[in-house]
């Protein structure tokens, strides 16, 4: 919402992916533009290793945990796999080590679809490695008067698990409900 305050409501929230449906509809009319002109072996691969490394280890740990938190190794690995500087880096490394092609549209289409399509973005270690509503967003909800949104994939939200609570001593969490009263 702001620079102090860097999380989203569910409006601000739908205009941020608004903004990279824009790009997935650019480079879409830029894949279809040049379907003759894509190496498809290549674009295939630059479009699945960004899951094959940075999301599936995470997701199949995740499922395995039963609730315990699962290692922040998976949570980098998300991050830097789904990151548009990480992805312009290799760009660049294409480029300079084999050559500049069409098939490289396939990373912008792979990180713009995510975000814009599914609202995937960088993942925190304060929370699940796949979406779960937190009790706590949905009281700040509360606090600004905003409708919750429905459950995301779930057809009811499970309980947060997989990730580990930050740790607040009690003197801490009675200064910060004090502030909060100020």
């Amino acid at each position: 919402m702001d620079q102090a305050n860097p999380f989203e409501t569910p409006r601000t929230y739908s205009l941020h992916r608004a903004e990279y449906l824009v790009g997935l509809a650019v480079t879409t009319g830029l894949i279809i533009a040049h379907l003759g002109d894509i190496r498809w072996v290549p674009a295939l691969v630059l479009f699945f290793y960004i899951d094959l490394i940075g999301y599936i280890p995470g997701a199949i740990a995740f499922r395995r945990s039963g609730g315990r938190p699962i290692s922040k190794t998976y949570y980098v690995l998300y991050n830097v796999m789904h990151s548009l500087i990480t992805q312009a880096a290799v760009a660049a490394l294409w480029c300079w080590l084999i050559e500049p092609e069409w098939a490289l549209l396939m990373l912008p289409f792979h990180l713009f679809g995510d975000r814009g399509l599914f609202g995937n973005f960088m993942k925190s270690f304060a929370l699940p490695f796949e979406p779960v509503r937190q009790p706590g967003y949905l009281r700040l909800l509360d606090d600004l008067g905003i409708k919750h949104p429905k459950p995301v994939g779930h057809t009811s939200d499970p309980a947060p698990v997989g990730h580990i609570p930050s740790a607040r001593t009690p003197a801490r969490a009675d200064r910060a409900r004090q502030e909060a009263a100020r």
